[in-house]
C-alpha cells in the first residue's frame, strides 16, 4: 500500500489539490493578464462565448508546443462555433507573448502565476509539472465537456472541436 502511494505521488504531483471540476459544476470565475498585459475576466464573456480553456505545462515545449499550435490551426472552426479559446500556463505575460509570437496565435494565452486558476479548476500535476487538461465551459458559465491528456497534446483540440461541433 505504501509503494503503491509513493507512486502515485511521483506520477500525479505530491502537493495536495483542489478537487477537479466535473461536468456540469460552475465554472469559477477568474481574472488574469494576458500576453499583452490587458487584463481578462472570465465574467465578461458569460452569456455571450463559449469559453474552451486549455491548461498546459510550459511555453514552447514539444508537447506543449503541439498543443497549441493544434488550436491555432483549428481557431477559425472554434470561432465559427462561437467559442473563445484560451490558454492558460503559470508562465509570464512577456514569455506568453513571446510564445504567441513566435506561432502567431490568434487566441489568448493568459498568466496564472503561482497557478491559482488551475488550483481552483482542480487541475492535477503529472509527472512533476503541471497539468494538461481542456475545459468548455457554456455561456451559462457551466462546464460542460472536460479532456484529460497529458503527453498527447494535439487531442485536446482534436477532441473538444469534435464536442463543440456536436451541439
Amino acid at each position: 500500500m505504501l509503494i503503491a502511494s509513493l507512486f502515485t505521488g511521483l506520477f500525479t504531483g505530491c502537493r495536495a489539490q483542489a478537487k477537479s471540476i466535473k461536468v456540469g459544476e460552475k465554472a469559477p470565475s477568474f481574472s488574469l493578464r494576458d500576453q499583452n498585459d490587458n487584463l481578462f475576466n472570465s465574467a465578461d464573456y458569460l452569456g455571450k462565448k463559449i469559453l474552451v480553456i486549455f491548461f498546459y505545462p510550459k511555453d514552447e515545449s514539444t508537447v506543449c508546443t503541439k498543443e497549441a499550435c493544434s488550436f491555432r490551426d483549428s481557431y477559425s472552426d472554434f470561432t465559427k462555433a462561437g467559442a473563445l479559446v484560451v490558454g492558460i500556463n503559470s508562465a509570464s505575460v512577456e514569455s506568453h507573448r513571446s510564445f504567441a509570437r513566435n506561432h502567431q496565435f490568434p487566441y489568448i494565452l493568459l498568466s496564472d502565476p503561482g497557478n491559482m486558476v488551475l488550483k481552483m479548476f482542480g487541475v492535477r500535476d503529472k509527472f512533476f509539472m503541471s497539468g494538461r487538461e481542456t475545459f468548455v465551459v457554456d455561456r451559462s458559465g457551466k462546464v460542460v465537456f472536460t479532456y484529460d491528456s497529458f503527453v498527447n497534446g494535439k487531442a485536446h483540440e482534436k477532441e473538444t472541436l469534435k464536442f463543440i461541433q456536436s451541439l
